[in-house]
């Protein structure tokens, strides 16, 4: 496995990078710009901002075709096996969580990946939100633990 990890982590750090550009070009880490693209009432009046979804159509592309390309491939080229989720199941909890996660989104305008993206430009309110941010996580995992280990505490039982 060491053999593996330098090229690993350089694919990750290389990945992170231009993700962290990706971001910050497509103007994603702007909360006003999200905001002004998720206020679908202000399509009328002309306020509405559609190029987000320049960034989302191709990313969702690429991701497609990197999918397509993966499957066909025995092993990932620099770990021993790919990591796909376990747990697969629509749900109460998944459509909850994805609410939530949405209601803080188009609330403050700031997605998770763009928020640690604005550490480097530190903008006003940002260490509130992450902060809010980081103790919602912890929350949500103290209240309702992680399907995994319900599954087991239910394997156990």
């Amino acid at each position: 496995m060491a053999v593996l990890r330098l090229p690993y982590l350089a694919t990750a750090v290389l990945s992170g990078a231009l993700f962290g550009a990706g971001l910050y070009v497509s103007q994603m880490v702007d909360p006003l710009k999200v905001l002004r693209f998720l206020d679908f009432t202000a399509i009328p009046s002309g306020g509405w901002d559609p190029s987000l979804a320049f960034v989302i159509v191709p990313a969702i592309l690429v991701m497609f075709i990197a999918v397509r390309i993966g499957k066909g491939r025995a092993t990932p080229l620099f770990d021993i096996t790919f990591h796909e989720p376990e747990y697969r199941k629509i749900d109460r909890r998944l459509v909850g969580g994805a609410a939530l996660f949405g209601l803080g989104w188009g609330m403050s305008g700031i997605c998770p990946g763009p928020a640690i993206s604005l550490i480097a430009f530190q903008p006003d309110g940002l260490w509130i939100f992450l902060a809010a941010m980081f103790a919602g996580s912890l929350a949500g995992s103290l209240i309702l633990p992680s399907g995994h280990q319900r599954r087991l505490s239910d394997a156990a039982s």
